[in-house]
């Protein structure tokens, strides 16, 4: 069974509404990085809005946080490692966190220990477009695109048309 619960044009307005907010919040000391793999999408999208913008200088960074998973041994026996791209200086950013789906916390916890090894930022806003609650950890997003309630049988599938051809959002599976 698989639900639809957001369209391309709903994730365009949303990215819209993390730009207005990233300008507002963020000053000038603005530095975007976004979660690979949909999150550095998403990252890469709302610095595009905001350049259209007139907010062109922010940097922009991806992080790949397969090894600072808490559950890296558990995962593969070989896991893909992307690499992170943050070719900036952290120090003193109000760093814009982007992720597709909020969950456990357990990703944002791991993005979080990730980024200190970067330098120590001013601030870190978390934005996610999609939060599905069931937290494991106290880690909550500043700005969320849409809460969505998902049985613990369910993912919720964020595709985005970079890798996989269109934009939407679905739940998947049996509630």
């Amino acid at each position: 069974m698989e639900e639809k619960i957001m369209d391309g044009r709903q994730i365009r307005a949303i990215i819209g509404r993390f730009a207005d907010l990233a300008i507002k919040q963020a000053g000038n000391k603005l530095a975007i990085i976004g979660i690979k793999r949909r999150g550095a999408i998403l990252a890469s999208r709302l610095k595009a809005v905001l350049g259209k913008r007139g907010v062109s200088d922010v940097p922009l960074g991806f992080l790949d946080i397969s090894l600072y998973r808490d559950d890296f041994s558990a995962l593969s026996h070989n896991p893909v490692v992307s690499g992170t791209e943050i070719m900036f200086d952290l120090d003193g950013k109000n760093v814009l966190l982007i992720d597709d789906v909020m969950f456990t916390g357990r990703t944002i916890r791991a993005a979080l220990d990730q980024l200190m090894d970067f330098g120590r930022p001013k601030l870190i806003r978390l934005f996610t477009l999609v939060d599905r609650g069931s937290r494991e950890l106290p880690i909550q997003p500043d700005f969320t695109g849409i809460r969505v309630i998902a049985g613990k049988s369910q993912m919720v599938e964020v595709r985005l048309k970079e890798i996989d051809g269109r934009d939407e959002v679905v739940i998947v599976g049996e509630p």
